[in-house]
């Protein structure tokens, strides 16, 4: 690194994963909890010898370099520390630390991996519970019991769905549905030993029942109760999983899906069932062109494949021993794949594929068997290449730690789609939208309709790493093109339509009926920047009051404010068909409730979602 990195990350890196801290004359006691909750998490960078205001903007001073007085007594008492047993594990090489001259000031770099995920948890003390950290955009924080014990069963190489689970037996099995299944699998597999097996060792010889030799004791395993149980033991044993499908396409007017797939008593609520169901529901209407084979025609298509796949990878990677669900939401233009848990590996091996490391190799065996994964961690990058075909977005894979889920959406729209294409030259002007760079216009098109998206979304999308896309988007605010809202550690980032690089600064809106007009702005430009002033309002039929304390929002931000607090992951779009809205008012809206402090976002377009600050003190 060079004082020109360190300059990056001051003004472009994500606080998420870099933390800076003051070392003048000794090493702080933190870095340890850093250094635990980067290996745990996604690793990241800790910089000793910057001091860090976390109140402050950059242009107020947030960043101090204090530097390091004597870099070999704080390296010494760093190595002496990572190797004792104040820490459970060191994970670094002598190349994860390295000495900076930041004009003339000493500064020192320790890059912390993410840790394996048969070394997990890091912790430190000698304390598994209370010295075990993550990190979230909030900074450090302790694991819960549970967190740390999903670590260590994530630790096991052998899965967590081959354990006993006990006085569960062939009585707890729905024997339709494994017939079912030892069909498929007699189908495929025509001359397999396994056919001439009776349930119980048909079972035994799949992973889903087992004898132990040393206690003697036998039963289901996780794999065999949650593929083919019965629905009212698999609810007893696993009252913590719930197994969801939600069609949002083709709504009706007030109706909130199409079509759903839950417990509701018509069907036994076990994998197998749901997987079934869901696979039929998910590709029913994907187009299948017309393809001959020989004389025989072929239905099925890269696409389908993919969504297969994203289906099985939702089942065989999650965690089914936490509170969680195993959801996915279909909309028009794309889909969502939620399961309960965290990715094991870091996201570049995921990306590149050729590692399979399932939290449930048994149940992705049984699956295998019928066709469905190949088990050699060839799935995600299948399906990144299928969307490439496509020249569609990128899918989105995110590990939301704080809620203990990881998202998968599957967007099938065009990186940049011809209506929003259309529109952003009619409102920039063709000459201007064309002075834009390819990755300005890709993020431009992806938050026009209003919603927001964060760094570690557009990594993804745009391929590029953490400070590359740190500094695309702080050029974009700089050019008014983008609003920029900070919480904490997290930034998001959406389209700002107040001011265009085509008229310099002038807004003109009116929205009539009901809604707001403004009018006659003036603008001066100071210093390369537009500065809007003299902003005349006039709000018709709606008014907004201070009354005993108390805020008395107009009526179109309290029908929205509510539909917040009812969902908070409720859509723009969402929004803008419940209440009969258009989009630049739903917009508007939403920035209105935004600058009075009322609601902020955490996280970005895809998997972000809205939280009402202070609920408490709304008058409805």
């Amino acid at each position: 690194m060079t004082s020109n990195d360190i300059n990056d990350m001051m003004l472009y890196g994500e606080r998420i994963n870099i933390e800076y801290k003051e070392a003048t004359n000794e090493l702080p006691k933190s870095v340890w909890e850093t250094y635990s909750s980067f290996a745990n998490t996604i690793g990241g960078t800790i910089i000793l010898g910057i001091k860090e205001r976390r109140n402050h903007t950059i242009e107020q001073g947030r960043f101090e370099v204090t530097g390091v007085n004597d870099t070999d007594k704080i390296l010494k008492s760093f190595w002496d520390t990572i190797n004792s047993d104040k820490v459970s594990r060191n994970i670094l090489m002598e190349d994860n630390v390295e000495c900076i001259d930041y004009n003339g000031k000493n500064i020192i770099a320790i890059h912390v991996p993410m840790a394996n995920y048969t070394m997990r948890p890091i912790y430190i003390n000698k304390n598994l519970i209370g010295g075990s950290y993550k990190r979230n955009f909030e900074g450090d924080y302790h694991c819960t019991d549970e967190e740390v014990k999903s670590m260590l069963r994530d630790a096991n190489e052998n899965g967590n769905d081959g354990t006993l689970v006990e006085n569960y037996d062939l009585n707890d099995i729905d024997m339709p549905t494994l017939h079912a299944y030892r069909n498929r699998f007699e189908v495929r597999n025509v001359d397999h030993a396994f056919n001439q097996l009776d349930d119980k060792e048909f079972l035994r010889n799949m992973g889903g029942y087992v004898f132990d030799r040393n206690t003697h004791r036998e039963g289901l395993t996780v794999a065999g109760l949650m593929m083919f149980g019965k629905g009212l033991p698999v609810r007893d044993r696993f009252d913590n999983i719930r197994m969801d499908y939600i069609d949002k396409t083709n709504l009706e007017t007030d109706s909130r899906w199409s079509d759903r797939l839950t417990y509701d008593g018509t069907w036994e609520n076990n994998l197998f069932n749901f997987f079934m169901r869901v696979i039929a529901k998910l590709t029913q209407d994907l187009k299948r062109p017309f393809k001959l084979e020989g004389m025989e025609r072929i239905d099925d298509t890269p696409i389908h494949k993919a969504v297969r796949e994203a289906l099985t990878n939702m089942i065989i990677h999650a965690d089914l021993l936490i509170t969680g669900v195993l959801k996915i939401e279909k909309y028009e233009k794309e889909f969502l794949f939620s399961n309960p848990g965290s990715l094991k590996l870091p996201m570049e091996d995921i990306m590149h594929g050729g590692n399979s490391k399932a939290r449930n190799p048994r149940i992705q065996n049984m699956l295998r068997m019928i066709g469905y994964g190949e088990n050699i961690g060839s799935g995600y990058p299948t399906i990144l290449k299928t969307w490439k075909e496509q020249n569609w977005r990128k899918p989105i894979l995110i590990d939301r730690t704080e809620l203990r889920q990881v998202d998968l959406t599957l967007p099938m729209v065009s990186l940049l789609p011809a209506s929003t294409l259309a529109e952003m030259k009619a409102y920039y002007g063709e000459e201007t939208y064309n002075s834009f760079t390819a990755n300005e216009q890709q993020v431009m098109a992806y938050v026009w309709n209003g919603d927001s998206v964060s760094n570690m979304e557009l990594q993804q999308m745009l391929g590029m790493n953490s400070l590359e896309i740190g500094k695309l988007l702080h050029n974009m605010v700089d050019k008014n093109l983008l609003n920029q809202e900070s919480k904490n550690r997290w930034t998001t980032y959406n389209i700002n339509k107040e001011i265009t690089p085509e008229n310099g600064c002038e807004v003109k809106s009116e929205v009539k009926n009901g809604k707001s007009e403004v009018k006659n702005e003036e603008c001066e430009v100071k210093n390369g920047k537009s500065e809007v002033k003299n902003e005349e309002c006039e709000v018709k039929n709606e008014e907004c009051e201070v009354k005993s304390g108390k805020r008395t929002l107009a009526n179109s931000e309290n029908d929205v404010l509510n539909l917040i607090k009812q969902n908070a992951h409720i859509t723009y779009a969402e929004i803008g068909e419940t209440l009969a809205l258009g989009e630049t008012s739903v917009y508007k809206i939403l920035k209105h409730l935004r600058q009075k402090n009322l609601i902020h976002r955490k996280g970005g377009r895809v998997f972000g979602y809205w939280v009402v600050n202070n609920s408490e003190s709304f008058e409805k």
